[in-house]
C-alpha cells in the first residue's frame, strides 16, 4: 500500500483509543456552512443562473441559523468550479 508503518501503527492506536479513526479538531475558525449547504448553494445557482451571491446569502442561513455573505457564498461556488462570467458579444 506505500504507507508508512507509523501511520498505520498510529491509525490503529487511535482507533483502539476513541472508537474512531478521524482526525482531531484543527485550529482555525469554524465553517459557517455545512457540505450539505454548500451543495444546495451550487444546485441553486446551477438551476437559476442569473441568481446573485448577495441575493442568494440574503436567502441562506448557515449553522446556528445565523447568516452568511455574499463572499461566503462566491467562495463555495468557487470551489465547486463556478465563477463569474460576462457574456461574450460578437463585435461583428
Amino acid at each position: 500500500m506505500n504507507v508508512n508503518r507509523k501511520a498505520i501503527f498510529r491509525l490503529k492506536q487511535r482507533l483502539h483509543e476513541t472508537d474512531t479513526v478521524s482526525g482531531r479538531p484543527r485550529s482555525g475558525r469554524p465553517r459557517c456552512t455545512t457540505q450539505r449547504r454548500d451543495i444546495t448553494l451550487v444546485r441553486n445557482h446551477m438551476n437559476n443562473r442569473l441568481l446573485s451571491a448577495s441575493a442568494s446569502s440574503s436567502q441562506t442561513r448557515g449553522r446556528n441559523n445565523q447568516r452568511i455573505s455574499a463572499n461566503t457564498v462566491r467562495r463555495r461556488l468557487s470551489t465547486s468550479g463556478l465563477r463569474a462570467r460576462r457574456p461574450y458579444i460578437d463585435p461583428s
